[in-house]
């Protein structure tokens, strides 16, 4: 059984939430603020992601190294990072450990040295990062879709772009800290074996007080559907595709979740079995939810030859549409089974339920208990699943290959 989450919010805006885990010695907490690539001021793109590093180089009365030394001294597992609308710092540690992890944390959140002299050496492993995406096609197409499909900042990628970081300088992203880091939207979720009494005592300690307007996220808006190819000199095809799903927390959220699993749940899975087995069209093929603030959507991938890559990419958009006729009973409860299993070990970890807890006060509000996600994707019959299908999985398809050649074009709608 989930044991009972606790959830307050400050008058600043500033909001903890803990699920207890008593048979644990150990805690894992992540810190979520609403600073990501989609907040990135104009010309600064990847600002997030260098501000998230050179954080950790200096704060209160620490030094860089002064700093690694005590995270590392109370045997701190770290973790976190800037994304598309967010950043997070995570860590995992001994219960007993956590009021002092969590003032170190907050003096790298709210009092960060942004001493001049490191800032070079967090905007070098930006910079690395960005060229790592050479070496990653598939990362690297992704990160081109996500600019296609997206019409607002949520096409922002967080590895930035060359002139966006060669732009930087330390006195802009201090400006950028100062106007990005409020308690405003920011969550600390806390699970394991610690009391709901204790960490809002720490909370309310080093929280409570700050002060600061934020920045607002921008809406969200796409793209029409549409065709278009990154030319790489390649043997192989990457093909990428992103259509529209259901918004978090909105009806149809869990019954879309049941049918992504019918795709892509496994070696049982049509996208699998029927490109993959069936017709050995694709090295690799797959499916997964995405979801920002307001907005869910469907990434889709295939890796395939350059021979091969046109009737990949139609059997893959005509798996993708045929989702609209319905699932069967096997097919269903083969996803339902797979949904819940990684339920219950990510239920197991509380790590992932730190991470779930904040992502969903992000997107929905309010935290799931995993019990509660259980019996929502359990009390699913087939006809429900199939009504929303019929009814509302109409996808319109952006479409974005990489390789030698351009695709013939698709019928996207």
């Amino acid at each position: 059984m989930s044991q009972p989450i606790q959830t307050h919010t400050f008058s600043n805006g500033f909001r903890v939430v803990l699920e207890p885990m008593p048979w644990l010695a150990s805690v894992s907490f992540a810190l979520l603020l609403p600073v990501g690539a989609t907040t990135d001021p104009k010309g600064q793109s990847g600002s997030a992601t260098v501000l998230n590093d050179w954080l950790y180089r200096g704060a209160g009365d620490l030094s860089s190294q002064a700093l690694s030394n005590e995270l590392d001294g109370v045997g701190v597992r770290r973790g976190g990072g800037a994304g598309k609308e967010y950043m997070t710092f995570s860590a995992s540690l001994l219960a007993e450990s956590l009021a002092p992890t969590l003032e170190l944390y907050a003096a790298i959140v709210r009092r960060p040295h942004l001493d001049e002299g490191e800032f070079e050496g967090a905007r070098t492993l930006a910079q690395q990062e960005l060229e790592s995406l050479q070496d990653s096609p598939t990362q690297q197409l992704f990160e081109a879709l996500s600019g296609q499909y997206f019409a607002s900042p949520h096409g922002n990628s967080s590895y930035g772009t060359h002139d966006g970081l060669g732009a930087m300088t330390p006195a802009t992203l201090r400006s950028g800290y100062e106007r990005r880091f409020s308690p405003r939207g920011a969550v600390l979720s806390v699970a394991g074996g610690v009391s709901w009494e204790s960490v809002k005592a720490i909370a309310e300690k080093l929280f409570a007080d700050w002060q600061g307007a934020g920045t607002d996220l921008p809406k969200v808006s796409v793209h029409a559907e549409g065709q278009a190819h990154l030319e790489q000199a390649t043997q192989q095809v990457q093909i990428g595709v992103a259509y529209e799903a259901v918004m978090p927390g909105a009806q149809g959220w869990y019954e879309n979740a049941l049918a992504l699993g019918v795709l892509n749940g496994g070696m049982g899975a049509r996208l699998f079995s029927e490109v993959r087995e069936k017709r050995g069209l694709v090295y690799s093929v797959a499916a997964v939810s995405r979801a920002i603030r307001g907005f869910g959507y469907t990434l889709a991938y295939a890796g395939t030859t350059t021979e091969r890559a046109d009737e990949t990419l139609e059997v893959l958009l005509g798996e993708l549409r045929r989702l609209s006729e319905g699932v069967s009973e096997e097919e269903l409860e083969r996803a339902r089974t797979g949904l819940l299993s990684k339920l219950v070990m990510q239920g197991e970890s509380s790590g992932a339920r730190a991470s779930a807890l904040a992502r969903d006060i992000f997107l929905l509000g309010e935290p799931r208990t995993v019990d509660e996600i259980k019996a929502a994707l359990t009390a699913l019959s087939l006809d429900d699943v199939n009504s929303y299908l019929s009814k509302h999985y109409t996808p319109k398809f952006t479409v974005l290959t990489l390789g030698s050649k351009p695709l013939a074009k698709a019928a996207l709608a």
